[in-house]
């Protein structure tokens, strides 16, 4: 009886043990769930405000007793992801009464560089003025009977992004047919400190580079706005009144990966946060579309550069023996969807981002392009460019210099020293209209 009387308590307290942890784990499961919903609740409620946050936090004082015109698109979120179309839709003290959309629309439904027509918003019933259509600058009659003008998108930090050109001409509007502009700011995704590239010069202005700053200019909307009407580079009259309501939270050092706040598409090949940081290392030679694939079209959009006849291993080993700062290069071959290379298999890199801070974006592509024209001198990119092409590229870039330099010499130096050249004076010029530290 002894032994059959221990061998039950044995395989009692055996099967004890082993339901001791499960409860244990059990319960600090539940435990953990919890421990995750306050954790979750708490960074929601201390993440970043958001210009419209704040707005909303001061009871809409700005735009009370106003007819008010909202530019925005699908990126016009508070930090819980409500769309500012909404909030000041419903805002009792809030008469919203026209919608203006940039290059994409309101709603985010059309593709890059398509026209937009005027039409009425189904959800609110107002009527949305295009500008990405047959003006891109609001129109009198547009702005009839409107009293403020609100301005709520985010954008990448990268001069030739159009989301701040849109910004400029409205404010420009906004300023002719004495309508007063408040800019609900948002985070540059590229952080406050990083800027880079030369400044538009004469003759090379346009929707891509329609200000005199740098290809990256470090300052978020709302700073960007007051820099281009205090140092009068569009045109506004001395009764214009800008208005910026100012982020809680944010700093310089942040990009995007860094506010908490989850991000939106800002246009269909901006799918992710990092894609912000990629488009101004690809985008300029993204222009050679006929030539080169930057991604656009397959599953990693400005990520990767690729051709048919680019051997990935050699052009990675050539990339990663500079030691470009920052920066690592993996052989890939991938088949686009769409676009350039559209069910070939093309050869090229990817490119990985480790250390943020160092990661010049605007040089990346000369050291591709540099690379590319080592590797294969027949394939020299710039001079395959037809005449087209190399327009747009000056105009992105915002001269021809850059790219003669690139031609003429047979390394980088002087390039970067042009692409450089401006960078100091602009970040003291821009110090000036800094809000946050």
């Amino acid at each position: 009886m002894t032994q059959p009387s221990n061998t039950l308590i044995s395989k009692n307290n055996f099967f004890l043990f082993l339901l001791i942890p499960f409860l244990f784990f059990t319960n600090c499961s539940a435990q953990n769930v919890k421990n995750i919903e306050i954790i979750n609740e708490t960074n929601f409620s201390t993440k970043i405000k958001l210009g419209i946050d704040v707005l909303r936090d001061n009871d809409f004082d700005l735009l009370k007793g106003k007819r008010v015109g909202l530019i925005t698109n699908p990126t016009g979120v508070d930090n819980k992801l409500k769309s500012t179309i909404d909030i000041l839709h419903e805002a009792p003290n809030v008469n919203l009464v026209a919608l203006f959309g940039p290059e994409h629309g309101v709603r985010g439904d059309t593709d890059a560089g398509k026209y937009i027509k005027t039409y009425v918003d189904e959800k609110t019933k107002l009527p949305v003025y295009s500008l990405y259509g047959k003006t891109r600058k609001p129109t009198k009659e547009m702005l009839h009977g409107i009293d403020v003008l609100v301005y709520d998108i985010q954008d990448i930090g990268c001069r030739s992004y159009t989301f701040i050109s849109t910004m400029g001409l409205a404010m420009e509007a906004a300023s002719e047919n004495n309508i007063d502009f408040v800019v609900l700011d948002r985070p540059n995704p590229l952080g406050g400190n990083k800027i880079e590239g030369n400044i538009v010069e004469s003759g090379y202005f346009s929707f891509i580079s329609q200000f005199p700053i740098p290809y990256v200019y470090g300052l978020t909307c709302g700073e960007l706005a007051k820099l281009l009407v205090n140092e009068k580079m569009i045109k506004t009259n001395n009764k214009f009144s800008l208005k910026v309501v100012p982020m809680q939270g944010w700093k310089r050092e942040m990009n995007f990966d860094r506010t908490g706040l989850e991000w939106i598409l800002t246009s269909p090949h901006i799918p992710h946060t990092f894609s912000a940081y990629f488009y101004p290392m690809t985008g300029v030679v993204g222009e050679l579309r006929d030539l080169i694939s930057i991604g656009v079209g397959y599953t990693l959009p400005f990520e990767i550069v690729g051709t048919e006849w680019i051997k990935g291993e050699d052009l990675a080993n050539e990339l990663n023996t500079r030691n470009i700062p920052g920066l690592y290069f993996r052989p890939i071959s991938y088949t686009p969807y769409y676009a350039f290379g559209k069910g070939k298999k093309l050869g090229g890199v990817q490119i990985y981002i480790r250390e943020y801070d160092k990661v010049n974006f605007t040089k990346t592509q000369f050291y591709i392009l540099d690379a590319i024209r080592k590797l294969y001198p027949e394939k020299d990119l710039i001079k395959l460019a037809n005449e087209r092409d190399m327009k747009v590229l000056n105009k992105i870039i915002g001269s021809k210099k850059v790219f003669e330099l690139f031609e003429n010499n047979n390394d980088l130096k002087k390039v970067f020293e042009y692409l450089d050249k401006d960078v100091q004076a602009f970040r003291e010029l821009s110090k000036k209209y800094y809000l946050y530290k």
